[in-house]
């Protein structure tokens, strides 16, 4: 079992420059020593995850005590137009990636989504669902997760939603940029899930690993799939709407079917995912959505406590 008594331990963070691992390069950092890995080398080793002689020189040199994987192909509408990019980044990295640490006994933390469902759920999904994707992306990301789990390697696979925080592309920078720039906007109102801080779900990250890391949890027991979203649900426009009202901003929203918004990748109509097992196993519950995008919004200069 893993142990941070002989050494500092050794994490190796794939895609650092990512929303999620740019929030990971802070949670992480107390931890141990941190090895940032990204596609364009920015904060330590460049690698790519498309090709594998890239990744088994990263976990040969980096010799990590644990892994997070946080990097991953999330243009979704491109996929269904470029899908063998995605292909080999979701479904077949992830395997690989696996492979190579479970010969080494080597724990991994890997992201997954809300888009494996195929969004027809009356109720919240739990983990023992089964998958139905109706995109690319989604099927990639599902072929990741069997994949990897399929090599024997003590991984935790942490499935979100609606991600958004205050760097990259996301729902919440788009929103505050249209703000300023049209007079109305129109959105989609019966899609459903729960939007999810990105710096929650680094933060529940940590606090796995540093129970692994403490020797506290047996990564062969742990091991699985969990939802780790923010708690409650929204639609579309009313997180646009909520949004708009923390903001102070100007903007006439007009709610419409996802009929009158056509992508070329469909997205799940219902993606809310029950957290139960993850509390029940790690102790742990993110708070409720709202809570958390009034932090997220107070970080980018926003004075919130006014709604």
């Amino acid at each position: 079992m893993l142990s941070m008594v002989a050494s500092r331990p050794r994490i190796l963070l794939i895609g650092a420059n990512g929303q999620v691992g740019w929030e990971l390069r802070r949670t992480l950092a107390p931890l141990g020593h941190l090895i940032a890995a990204s596609l364009e080398g920015t904060w330590g080793p460049r690698v790519d995850l498309a090709d594998p002689r890239s990744t088994r020189d990263l976990v040969r040199e980096a010799a990590p005590d644990v892994v997070v994987n946080a990097a991953a192909y999330t243009a979704v509408d491109k996929a269904e137009r470029e899908s063998e990019p995605a292909r080999r980044i979701n479904a077949e990295a992830p395997g690989m990636l696996g492979g190579l640490l479970h010969e080494r006994g080597i724990p991994l933390v890997h992201y997954s989504t809300d888009f494996v469902f195929s969004g027809n759920s009356g109720r919240p999904y739990r983990e023992d669902d089964e998958p139905e994707p109706l995109s690319v992306y989604g099927e990639t990301k599902l072929a990741g997760e069997q994949s990897l789990m399929a090599t024997g390697a003590d991984a935790i696979i942490l499935r979100t939603s609606w991600v958004y925080g205050v760097r990259g592309s996301n729902f919440l920078l788009t929103m505050l940029r249209l703000f300023d720039e049209r007079e109305e906007l129109r959105i989609v109102d019966d899609q459903v899930g729960a939007p999810t801080w990105s710096r929650m779900l680094a933060e529940v990250t940590a606090q796995i690993l540093y129970r692994l890391l403490r020797g506290d949890l047996d990564p062969e027991r742990v091991r699985g799939i969990y939802h780790v979203t923010n708690g409650g649900e929204t639609s579309w426009f009313d997180f646009a709407r909520t949004i708009l009202a923390l903001s102070g901003r100007r903007c006439r929203l007009l709610p419409i079917p996802t009929r009158e918004y056509p992508t070329p990748a469909r997205r799940p109509a219902y993606s809310v995912l029950d957290n139960t097992k993850l509390r029940e196993t790690f102790g742990l519950a993110l708070p409720d959505w709202e809570v958390s995008l009034r932090q997220c919004m107070e970080d980018l200069g926003f004075q919130c406590e006014r709604v």
